[in-house]
This record gives C-alpha cells, structure tokens and sequence, in this order.
C-alpha cells in the first residue's frame, strides 16, 4: 500500500531529474540504466567516497531523529550542522567535475538544508518544525536515489 503511495511521488522526482538533465547542454549527462535510472559512470575509489557520504548522511539522520525525540534540540543541531556545507569540503574536485551539474546542485541544497535545519533548531527549538524541515529534505534524497545509479564494478557497469 505505501509503495503505491510513494510511486506517484517517485514519478515525479524522477520526470523532473531527467528534464532538468536534457536541458543543461554541454555537462556531461550519465547514461540511462536499464532501470530507469542514471548511471553515474565513477571509478572504485570515486565510488566509495559517495557511498561514505550517504552512509555520514544516514548516521547523521540517525543521530538527529534521535535527539528529536528526546527533544534535545542543541544535539539535533550539531547533527544537523555536522551534515551541512562543511561536508562538501571533502570532495575531490576530480570527483566534484565527474557528477553532472543537477547531482551536484541537488547535493549542495540538502547539505544547506541541513544548516538551515541546524539554525532554526537553535533558534526556534521547535520539534514539529523541524521533523518538518528534516522531512523536505530527505525527499531530496529519495528523488536523487531514484534519478540516479552507481553500479558496482562487479556488475560490469562500472567503466
């Protein structure tokens, strides 16, 4: 039944991924994936770097819904703040010119989100507000998941 639900939403993210992807002539556009979806064509080190940021994402979601639900809103922020802009310093400028411009603009807003989140729960100190915000923002990441592939070189994808 949710997956129902959500298919109409992942439609959607996933339209506007790829038509955002045809419009922007001259980036370097990922190939199409037998499933639908993108296929950013990275090496095994560049791979893992991405994979590592979602898994600090994850850990950091973690570590926020947590402090959220014991309404600890100065560690909600410091979780938040931990996944902010200072993250994209980290990413090798090879790496940052290989991910096509629309990955990299949807990255760069979820990790100002999360400072904004971070900011607010400072401020605010407001749980709702910021389930709410957290929540926006991970709808960043589903329609990313759902526009967009790394394959492994074992599945023969990786070039």
């Amino acid at each position: 039944m949710c997956l129902i639900r959500l298919l109409p939403a992942l439609s959607l993210a996933f339209g506007t991924a790829l038509a955002h992807a045809d419009a922007m002539d001259g980036m370097p556009h990922p190939a199409p994936a037998a499933d639908g979806r993108a296929i950013l064509q990275l090496d095994a080190a560049e791979r893992a770097a991405i994979l590592e940021e979602m898994r600090l994402f994850l850990d950091g979601v973690q570590k926020m819904t947590g402090a959220l639900g014991r309404q600890d809103m100065d560690a909600a922020a410091a979780a938040a703040r931990g996944m902010g802009m200072r993250m994209t310093h980290d990413v090798p400028p090879a790496l940052r010119a290989k991910l096509p411009l629309e990955f990299r603009q949807l990255g760069f807003s979820v990790h100002r989100d999360f400072d904004q989140i971070a900011l607010d729960a400072e401020s605010l100190k407001d749980v709702s507000h910021s389930l709410g915000q957290l929540s926006a923002t991970l709808q960043k990441c589903v329609a990313c998941h759902a526009a967009y592939q790394i394959p492994t070189t074992a599945a023969g994808l990786d070039r």
